[in-house]
């Protein structure tokens, strides 16, 4: 298999960020059956196989579940599985059918001239792709963006000053996505794009999502997060925070470990990209243009069977009985972390100290093992944090120890697994004191170790199994393990009384705690989080080839847009065939965000659409009606130029047919007593929500939060929507949500589905003729009212001839409607179109000639 790792990246160097070549294998574009797409473009496959379709799973991470060491003899590259690697559990939650293909770096670089023979290896025997990073490239990717800018922003810490973190460096960003775009012309290389699912690991690949997507629109993507996702207060504070944010944006499942990292992402993608979320059915999902990206919350589990066998081995064994000899007639309190900032090791050491003092009758008693692993990166903060662990320990030693005793044991070495099994096995009490942390499974293994079901590990089976855990309530697992004691870890006081809390509370206590969590670690193990994953994300892909999809958005804020497959854009050419063959027409415009730009100041219409409404409206063949949420006063004053507009306010409570009529009200809500029960109750909400204010209408009370925190606004709407609906249980008045608003009108008669199922019956019977053309424009959620109403009307026994119908949303969003228009600018340039049709005076034009002509000679 060729290795074009170096072509792409030079590729990238010359800025073609997104500029992936096709793939050997195009996704098919014609769908004979619902959900099956046929292969009518010539792109079948030939294989013999194809019939037997063998059902495959790629798994992208940074590194490969793989170890690599040089033969001394042949000097050759050997390679064999890394049976610790959460990569390679995770295959356990798949059916024994499923191929699944890894896709990453090695932790050992290869020579370019090996690179071939080596990637050829790896498929054939371990079914691993490796991306070849550049030397270069991969410092600036791992150990630049993202071990000195991701991880500690996404652990909260913020470069306030250069001794405290690095700065955000262009140049390791643009090492980050040509290192994620290495990684996706790898998977490209072996996809399947319309069977294979692609479940992409941790904060290293976050940009990747967006490469896959644009070459392949339907493909089956899910990500998991690994690490915390921070608060919008700290993550809005990365300079490229959109373009991650709309690369997980790109896949169809986004996995979090918590809730608390979830609504932390959600908050950021409503707060950064405006997007709202909602939970159906169990099921939280964002709509990101047409496309539901789905939400998933499930702690990692471990790898039961791994732990057990391990402990059960003849070294694990005899490990456990030195270290029960070694720590005779003394309480054991383990902890395992890597030397890192985040870790809280030196307040896990202040802790131990301060409980030593506060109880000397522990002093000689009480022992803290702590294993430090090896730290993941390198810097100035991990140095000082060894220095500081150190000088602590040696502190405590100096204070409370004795020629036999130490009450901190540091092992600062590499310590094999059997080894840190029998620790495990033997501690009383397990303490993990991160100041933040993705999950750490620190606490999981030590409990599948206190089982100690074998009767060989030499523990006391007499009595049932305890075990005791002091967990930080900044940790990923800390929700998980309710029978944990759940600490603050900087609250140095709190942890030294938790840990004596924790060694003196009676076995039947921890018993009962250590049964709960055996119960809950056993049943959500690895091989579950991964069948639940993708169980998730299967569902998320269901509805791949029900719609039609097509990319759009630059560079790293591509996305595809996905809608129903007879939604198109409206053509001028073919509005206007229409419009001239027909006779009898009625045109329906809402105001805001359809003829009028949403976000412009300037709320009154330009001259270019005063003009074309006059023309429209002069036309004897037309009835035109603007159909608004505003008050009659403003619309009549700004349309006052287009004398035969009709015209419906405040969502049709007041109706003109043009300017010599008469303004109607609607009979069916006449009593509007309720408004003075109303106002009262959102001046109430209004001063307690910064930004937010009340639109009073003759028919309506509006409460808009647009301006306010949109987490706060959001839940004052929520909170408003209840207290209106048991203050108006009696009253012929209605609660309605819109985007931003709180919305309360008469109960009945009033909407704009019903002004149009109004004109078009009142056209029926004054004319004594069936309109054959309509058309409706709108742009928001009362819009649809109105193509519901015209599809209700056409659709009624009273209509014996089917018009030609419109129906059009603006902008490229789900809608009843079958058409879309861009924005306001193509509204209007769509409405000049059939202007120019309505009225193209071709005399006019022959005069304009004749007289240049005469006046020539």
């Amino acid at each position: 298999m060729a290795s074009r790792s170096c072509a792409n990246f030079l590729d990238l160097a010359s800025g073609n960020l997104l500029d992936i070549p096709r793939s050997p294998r195009p996704l098919p574009r014609v769908m004979t059956v619902p959900g099956i797409i046929s292969d009518v473009d010539g792109y079948g496959s030939n294989d013999g196989d194809s019939d037997v379709c063998r059902e495959r799973k790629i798994i992208v991470a940074n590194m490969l579940p793989l170890q690599a060491q040089r033969d001394k003899v042949t000097a050759k590259w050997c390679f064999s599985l890394d049976e610790d690697s959460l990569l390679l559990h995770l295959k356990d939650g798949f059916s024994p059918e499923t191929e699944v293909i890894y896709v990453g770096s090695l932790k050992v670089e290869i020579d370019a001239s090996e690179q071939e023979e080596v990637a050829q290896k790896l498929l054939e025997d371990f079914s691993c792709v490796p991306t070849f990073l550049p030397h270069d490239l991969h410092k600036k990717f791992y150990h630049g963006f993202c071990k000195q800018q991701l991880w500690p922003l996404f652990h909260y810490m913020l470069p306030m000053c250069p001794d405290h973190g690095d700065r955000f460096d262009r140049g390791l960003w643009q090492a980050y996505v040509s290192a994620n775009k290495i990684f996706a012309d790898k998977v490209r290389e072996v996809i399947n794009p319309d069977d294979d699912y692609v479940w992409v690991q941790d904060y290293h690949l976050m940009v990747l999502p967006t490469f896959l997507r644009k070459r392949f629109h339907r493909i089956k993507l899910g990500f998991f997060l690994h690490s915390p996702f921070p608060s919008s207060e700290i993550y809005r504070t990365l300079p490229v925070r959109d373009e991650i944010l709309r690369g997980l944006l790109n896949c169809d499942l986004i996995g979090f470990h918590t809730f608390d990292y979830a609504r932390h992402f959600l908050s950021c993608c409503s707060r950064m990209l405006g997007l709202d979320y909602e939970s159906k059915r169990g099921h939280i999902g964002l709509d990101y243009s047409g496309r539901t990206v789905y939400i998933k919350i499930l702690p990692v589990g471990v790898h039961m069977g791994r732990l057990e066998s391990v402990l059960n081995l003849s070294s694990t064994l005899a490990r456990i009985k030195e270290i029960q000899k070694q720590f005779e007639g003394k309480k054991m309190i383990l902890g395992v972390d890597d030397m890192d900032i985040f870790k809280g090791i030196s307040l896990k050491l202040l802790a131990v100290e301060l409980l030593l003092q506060q109880h000397p009758e522990l002093q000689g008693k009480l022992v803290l093992v702590q294993i430090v692993n090896p730290a993941r990166s390198t810097g100035k903060d991990v140095q000082e944090a060894k220095r500081e662990t150190y000088l602590t320990a040696e502190r405590i030693n100096k204070t409370y120890g004795s020629p036999n005793y130490e009450p901190v044991i540091l092992i600062d070495r590499p310590v094999a697994r059997y080894e840190k099994s029998a620790y495990y096995a033997v501690a009383e009490c397990c303490i993990v004191n991160a100041v933040r942390d993705g999950m750490n499974l620190v606490p999981y293994k030590y409990i599948v170790c206190r089982q100690g079901t074998d009767k060989e590990t030499g523990m006391n089976l007499a009595s049932p199994p305890t075990s005791m855990l002091v967990v930080s309530e900044f940790v990923g697992c800390s929700p998980s393990l309710s029978g944990a004691i759940r600490v603050n870890p900087w609250d140095i006081d709190a942890v030294a009384e938790a840990l004596n809390l924790a060694i003196t509370m009676p076995n039947s206590e921890k018993q009962l705690r250590h049964e709960k969590h055996y119960r809950y670690i056993s049943s959500h193990d690895v091989a579950y989080w991964a069948h639940s994953f993708m169980h998730d994300l299967d569902r998320a892909c269901k509805d791949h080839y029900s719609k039609r999809c097509w990319g759009i958005g630059l560079g790293l804020g591509f996305r595809v847009v996905s809608l129903s497959p007879s939604f198109r854009k409206l053509s001028i050419d073919h509005i206007v065939s229409a419009y001239k063959r027909t006779t009898r027409r009625a045109i329906f415009l809402d105001y805001d965000g359809t003829v009028v730009p949403q976000s412009s100041i300037i709320k009154s219409p330009s001259t270019e659409v005063i003009s074309v409404l006059s023309t429209l409206c002069s036309d004897p063949k037309n009835t035109v009606f603007i159909v608004s949420g505003r008050g009659r006063n403003s619309l009549s004053e700004w349309l006052s130029p287009c004398e035969m507009l009709g015209i419906a306010a405040e969502h049709g409570y007041f109706m003109r047919w043009n300017q010599s009529t008469e303004w109607e009200t609607c009979p069916l809500a006449a009593d509007l007593d309720w408004k003075k029960v109303v106002e009262p109750v959102m001046r109430l909400y209004t001063e307690a929500t910064d930004g937010s204010n009340i639109e009073i209408k003759e028919s309506a009370l509006v409460w808009h939060h647009q301006d306010a925190d949109p987490d706060f606004g959001s839940c004052q709407a929520k909170e408003l929507m209840d207290h209106l609906e048991n203050v108006l249980a009696n009253e012929p008045a209605v609660v309605k949500r819109g985007q931003h608003i709180v919305e309360v009108k008469p109960q009945q008669g009033v909407s704009k589905g019903l002004v149009a199922e109004k004109v078009l019956s009142t056209m029926m019977v004054n004319g004594g003729k069936q309109p054959d053309f309509v058309m409706c424009i709108g742009d928001d959620r009362s819009d649809e009212d109105m193509f519901e109403g015209i599809f209700r009307t056409i659709s009624s026994p009273d209509m014996s001839i089917v018009p030609e119908i419109f129906a059009c949303t603006v902008g490229q969003k789900p809608s009843k409607a079958k058409y879309y228009l861009d924005d306001t600018a193509d509204v209007v340039r769509l409405l000049q179109g059939i202007a120019t049709a309505s009225n193209p005076k071709p005399k006019y034009i022959a005069a304009q000639t004749q007289v240049s002509f005469e006046s020539s000679l």
